[in-house]
């Protein structure tokens, strides 16, 4: 089957669904929110039953009911993604507390969200990555079956320029001469930082895989909404190691319900770009690392 097909037979199932009645969105939404909360009566029902129960109703129904419960990603997937806006954002604590409960709920390792947590620092900051490591320090605690044990305490091997640039190219193709080169006249030291920080120091660590990072980077990026030359890049590198365009998609589409659909329609917008530059054969240049 050909992407014309593919994509056609999406619009199909897509019309499909929206004829659905509301009730329908609604209880497969609540399917969905109880699998990744574990709770038979969701909170955020509860929660805004004396004042704004319409806005929990849609948000079981468009939120979960019509969004999360698309075929593209995984809920495991859908949770990384998730875990890693939110906390790149800053601004939605007991949301990110009920979403790395979440990711427990649907197999994602302690582990695994500390690294996501630690990822967050090289796109939003070390004030965004501490504020998420406290919540899910919290959320942790509660929980005596998702005890978090630090992980890659030793120091990794090798030069942290030189395993950063190998890193780089794992992900970005030849991207890292060109980053370099791009700041060479201006910062160079920032050059240095991003290949021994970001991938040296951070994208070396072994926690977490390299496309759930980038997934990850792929939801931050989108959410924040500021940075669109490193959303281009990182889509190229999702699916330079093994993500897919659907993926891609579906990860920006969710972003609708956690950063609004501006931050959504831009993402989709870059995605688009990278596409196209990629075109039938599915390769590209990358360009502005970080």
């Amino acid at each position: 089957m050909n992407s014309a097909e593919n994509a056609k037979n999406a619009v199909d199932a897509q019309a499909a669904r929206t004829n659905e009645t509301t009730d329908e969105r609604y209880e497969r939404g609540l399917a969905v929110l109880r699998t990744v909360g574990g709770r038979e009566n969701p909170a955020v029902l509860d929660s805004l039953a004396d004042i704004a129960p319409a806005l929990g109703h849609m948000t079981v129904a468009f939120g979960y009911g019509d969004v999360v419960s698309r075929p593209g990603l995984t809920l495991r997937q859908r949770q990384i993604a998730t875990v890693g806006a939110l906390a790149a954002l800053g601004n939605a604590a007991p949301q990110l507390r009920f979403h790395i409960d979440g990711a427990l709920n649907v197999g994602v390792s302690p582990a695994e969200i500390v690294e996501i947590l630690i990822h967050t620092a090289v796109y939003a900051g070390f004030p965004a990555a501490l504020n998420g490591i406290g919540v899910a320090r919290e959320v942790f605690e509660a929980r005596p079956d998702a005890a978090a044990t630090p992980v890659d305490t030793e120091p990794l091997p090798g030069d942290r320029y030189e395993r950063g640039l190998a890193k780089l190219a794992e992900v970005d193709g030849h991207a890292g001469d060109q980053v370099v080169a791009s700041l060479r006249d201006i910062a160079p030291d920032l050059a240095r930082y991003i290949v021994e920080f970001a991938f040296g120091d951070i994208y070396s660590r072994s926690a977490l895989d390299l496309k759930s990072r980038e997934l990850a980077t792929i939801a931050m990026c989108t959410a924040l909404g500021t940075a669109a030359p490193q959303l281009r890049v990182h889509i190229h590198g999702f699916l330079n190691v093994g993500g897919t365009r659907e993926e891609v998609v579906e990860v920006i589409t969710q972003m609708a319900g956690y950063a609004g659909f501006p931050a959504a329609i831009n993402g989709i917008t870059a995605a688009r770009e990278v596409f196209e530059e990629r075109g039938a054969s599915g390769s590209g240049a990358t360009g502005q690392a970080g």
